[in-house]
């Protein structure tokens, strides 16, 4: 366990009031903007520490940049994101978890482990809400 120092309780505070996620630079950029001494290093190592210890989920955007969010939910899920504002819907994926242990049993492996995003345009950006 972690100990809770100032910086760790700043990101972990900020994460759990943001609905999308965001790189280490926005980040550290919300938090300077807050008035927060921290380094961008504190900040990555903090994020790091976070998604070590399941606390925080990461997914990679389209140019392989790290993005950090905290869930709601603890258990295994996906994430739907809008690659224009970043909001972000976390699912179940039952299906999916079939399928990957299906396709896993057919080369001859087992404890399948996986990481699907699914990006697309939410109603919002596309003029479509109701």
């Amino acid at each position: 366990m972690q100990r809770m120092t100032r910086q760790r309780s700043a990101v972990t505070e900020l994460l759990a009031d943001l609905d999308d996620f965001r790189s280490a630079q926005q980040l550290h950029e919300l938090l300077r903007a807050q008035g927060q001494g921290i380094g961008l290093a504190t900040v990555y190592r903090t994020l790091q520490s976070l998604a070590d210890g399941g606390e925080i989920d990461v997914l990679r955007s389209e140019d392989g940049e790290a993005l950090y969010r905290r869930c709601e939910r603890q258990e295994h899920h996906h994430h739907l994101v809008c690659r224009r504002c970043g909001a972000t819907v976390e699912i179940d994926g039952p299906s999916v978890e079939t399928w990957a242990a299906q396709v896993g049993a057919q080369h001859g492996f087992a404890d399948i482990e996986h990481t699907i995003e699914l990006t697309g345009t939410c109603a919002t950006c596309t003029g479509t809400e109701t």
